[in-house]
């Protein structure tokens, strides 16, 4: 889903702020039916114009869009205003999305958005020697991470650290890898 809020950006015209808002409405029905063609935007699509007081203007907007709208040969259909004031519609997509042709998944994040803290890791680390150490009968547990994980075990994590090793009866070393981002770690078996 896609949803577009319109505003004025801070501005007030000088005679009216209904004609204002008007205006700004019937410009921005132009870009948005530009924009969703451009970028080749599909599926369900919220249109939040800026709220009009009179049924003539939210007429006339919702007329202007569905004029601009006919330049473009895609599928859709347009529902008028709705109670709350939103313009609801459905696009066909035809093609990738622009930003699904020119971008890529963040090889960091792997396009959730969000990393994962380095108290996370940590802790993630900590039960998957643990885990290991169950199977596995190595001599010690090395850690490769990267510099942020490493520091927070070094530091504020040290006691956590040193609780496991002494859990598992075996030594638990601590090795930088730069090349890792923070979410990357690996435990050798030694």
């Amino acid at each position: 889903m896609t949803t577009i809020d319109v505003n004025t950006g801070g501005f007030v015209g000088v005679r009216n702020f209904d004609d204002t808002i008007f205006k700004t409405n019937l410009e921005a029905a132009h870009v948005i039916a530009r924009q969703l063609r451009l970028r080749n935007l599909g599926g369900i699509i919220i249109l939040d114009f800026i709220d009009m007081d009179s049924e003539d203007h939210r007429a006339a907007v919702l007329a202007e869009f569905q004029k601009a709208l006919s330049r473009d040969r895609t599928r859709m259909t347009l529902n008028g205003f709705s109670s709350l004031g939103l313009v609801e519609m459905t696009r066909k997509r035809t093609r990738e999305s622009l930003e699904h042709i020119l971008c890529e998944p963040c090889p960091t994040c792997a396009g959730r958005g969000v990393v994962k803290t380095a108290r996370t890791v940590c802790y993630e680390v900590l039960r998957e020697i643990l885990r290991e150490a169950r199977q596995y009968n190595a001599r010690e547990f090395r850690i490769l991470a990267s510099q942020s994980v490493i520091d927070l075990f070094l530091e504020e994590e040290s006691h956590a650290l040193a609780m496991l090793g002494d859990f598992i009866g075996k030594p638990v070393s601590l090795q930088v890898e730069s090349s890792y981002t923070q979410e990357q770690f690996d435990i050798i078996l030694m």
